[in-house]
């Protein structure tokens, strides 16, 4: 036996919050309805949850007007960290990134080190281009210039 149910959240593998689905009356009884991830189909559940998507629509869409901006601030700026290096201009350490995220914090752009995308930690001088996802449809490229510290 099923139970038709609108899911006032995403729930993985059965549908995004506003879908009509058919479920198991165990699954519905047991886990939807008590985690309050679903209600049993009204007109007036289907009035809420529209209202509910369009408030979650217009909240995505600012989220993501915020990080454009800040994806435009730092696709102009040009970081400069200096540190110690050896011969053959290879670090004695590493440039990571939550040094790049000071960097930019330092600038005045305030960011988490988890944003910056670094495949492996930057290990020889000079200058590369180091992607920063700022949400999961913006993302930008800050220059990062590593220069030799004057000891």
């Amino acid at each position: 036996m099923s139970v038709q149910l609108i899911l006032l959240e995403d729930v993985a593998d059965l549908g995004k919050i506003g879908d009509e689905v058919h479920v198991a009356n165990g699954y519905a009884r047991n886990y939807l309805l008590p985690l309050k991830k679903a209600e049993i189909v009204t007109t007036a559940a289907r009035r809420r949850v529209e209202a509910k998507k369009l408030k979650l629509q217009k909240e995505h869409e600012e989220r993501v007007a915020v990080a454009q901006a800040m994806a435009d601030k730092i696709a102009q700026l040009t970081l400069t960290i200096p540190v110690a290096a050896g011969e053959n201009d290879k670090l004695y350490g590493s440039v990571s990134a939550a040094q790049i995220a000071d960097a930019l914090n330092a600038q005045g752009i305030e960011v988490e080190r988890n944003v910056v995308v670094l495949d492996e930690p930057i290990r020889e001088l000079g200058s590369f281009d180091v992607d920063i996802k700022l949400h999961a449809e913006v993302s930008t490229k800050v220059k990062v210039m590593v220069t030799r510290a004057d000891a």
